[in-house]
Order: C-alpha cells, then structure tokens, then sequence
C-alpha cells in the first residue's frame, strides 16, 4: 500500500523543483562589456628619457612612479606577453644587455 503513493509523492518533489525556475526574459540582452578608459595614457611620454639607460629594478619603480601607470610590464628579448591591449599599461622594452629599447603603452 505505502509503494502507491510513492510515484504521487516523486512527482509532487519535482514539481515543487520546478516552481523557483524562471527564465530570463528574451529582451533581457548580456551585460555591457567593461568600460575601458579611452583617454588612458600609461603616462609613457613623461618617461621617454629613460630609453636607452640600463635597466634596474630601482629604475623600474622610479618609471612606474613617474608615469603614473595603472601597471607596468617589463619585456624582455624571446619573452612571451599577452597581447590584450590596455591604455593604462607601461610597457618597458629591453634588448639582451637589459638596455631600454622602447617605453610604450599597451
């Protein structure tokens, strides 16, 4: 007798499962993407004259510093770097004698 009611009280659970499930509306669109600062200069005019100077970690705080970067990024020959693109990074160039090469954004 007890086994009888056992297919009401299954289907009673799944439908209770069921009931906080809602879908999106078709309208509803994805967030927006996040916003990027267009204006975003990493501040790598400010530190042009140290291009062909020797780096050094203590150069690299003072250039960080200085140009006022959200983040900085230190590239060295053969080493591999994302290439997403943001306005508000430091990028600092060396060749194999750890001698700046290039200070640019990205």
């Amino acid at each position: 007798m007890p086994f009888k009611l056992l297919p009401t009280v299954v289907a009673g659970l799944m439908l209770a499962g069921c009931a906080g499930m809602t879908s999106p509306p078709a309208h509803e669109s994805a967030p927006p993407p996040p916003r990027v600062e267009t204006r975003g200069e990493c501040g790598a005019v400010q530190v042009q004259d140290r291009v062909g100077r020797e780096y050094s970690a203590a150069l690299g705080e003072a250039i960080h510093a200085e140009s006022g970067a959200a983040a900085m990024r230190v590239v060295r020959p053969g080493e591999a770097v994302t290439l997403d693109y943001r306005p508000d990074r430091l990028n600092v160039r060396l060749d194999e004698g750890d001698v700046i090469t290039e200070i640019g954004c990205g």
